[in-house]
């Protein structure tokens, strides 16, 4: 495995965030709560004066600063569009990119919820409606600095990465590789039938994790992973349960979605193609980010016998899921 490398974040004490928050002419009152998140670090700050806010400090050597830009300008936009997600705030000369200490940095508002209730059909359709509605607008025009969710990307880098450096068992190493390597030949299939579906901008990272839930209806956020992919990824990952719980659930979604924008039904044909990209890209993401403390501390059982075992069996199920006629709404 290699080496353990400087720990990303060793530097942003709570001294730092609050610094960094004074670089811009905004003064908290000393009140800082760490929010869930492990790809950037996320803090609620008090402010001395005015309600609380939201200060995202951006993993170091991720994104460049046009593509962190790229993004704040797609949430902006939706946001004038009066869709419901929660944009930075242009701070310092307009600015929404700062940096402080060899950090970046965005602040944006507190916006509060609850998680969504999946199970309900009327949740599932408001939700899809406002999908709906970003995708009408993300499919104006395409992102020029941030990447596009293919089988390259979230497939074949994330299988070079595991098995170049070192993580994989060595028992393990031929069976997972195997595995990988017939995956990967179901989501070309799975591709192939679709054929070319089109390319928009996405959320990305849709799942009931970045919905913020209010009587209002839905907030989304964290358009961190947003990008370039088939429309059909932000709708997957709400889906759950047996096949006859995900008909019923993708019915009431695109119920909603088609009231504000047209759905390619062979985009359906991609939805085990794309579960089966995120199991590999997930592996990966833990190994690019061991050299941070809060991943061992959060992911103990990661890189464990039991963990590859589990990965080459999960891998296998989306092979056959993968062969399996795509999922229809009702």
């Amino acid at each position: 495995m290699a080496p353990m490398a400087i720990a990303p974040y060793s530097a942003l004490t709570p001294n730092a965030v609050l610094n960094a928050l004074d670089s811009v002419g905004l003064h908290g009152d000393g009140r800082l709560l760490a929010l869930n998140s492990y790809e950037n670090r996320v803090y609620q700050i008090g402010m001395e004066d005015g309600p609380p806010l939201v200060a995202k400090f951006y993993r170091p050597e991720r994104w460049t600063d046009a593509a962190i830009l790229e993004e704040h300008a797609f949430v902006r936009e939706l946001a004038e569009r009066e869709i419901p997600v929660v944009p930075a705030l242009p701070l310092a000369g307009e600015k929404t990119l700062h940096e402080f200490g060899g950090f970046r940095f965005a602040v944006f508002p507190k916006h509060g919820g609850r998680a969504p209730e999946l199970g309900n059909p009327d949740t599932l359709e408001w939700m899809g409606r406002f999908i709906g509605r970003i995708h009408a607008i993300g499919a104006l025009k395409p992102f020029s600095e941030r990447p596009v969710l293919d089988i390259r990307s979230f497939g074949e880098e994330p299988r070079d990465y595991l098995l170049s450096h070192g993580f994989i068992p060595a028992d393990l190493s031929e069976a997972w590789r195997s595995v990988v390597a017939q995956a990967l030949d179901g989501v070309r299939r799975c591709f192939d039938r679709a054929g070319a579906v089109r390319m928009l901008r996405l959320h990305g990272d849709c799942h009931a994790g970045n919905v913020l839930w209010t009587d209002d209806g839905p907030h989304f956020v964290d358009f961190d992973d947003s990008r370039m992919g088939p429309a059909v990824q932000d709708l997957w990952m709400l889906l759950s349960g047996e096949r006859t719980d995900m008909t019923r659930q993708l019915t009431d979604l695109l119920a909603g979605y088609e009231s504000f924008n047209d759905f390619d039904p062979r985009e359906l044909h991609l939805i085990e193609a794309l579960r089966t990209l995120r199991l590999i890209h997930y592996s990966a993401w833990i190994a690019r980010r061991w050299d941070d403390p809060a991943f061992p501390a959060a992911f103990p059982w990661f890189n464990t016998q039991r963990y590859w075992q589990d990965r080459i069996l999960e891998l296998r199920e989306q092979i056959a899921l993968m062969d399996e006629p795509p999922l229809q709404p009702a």
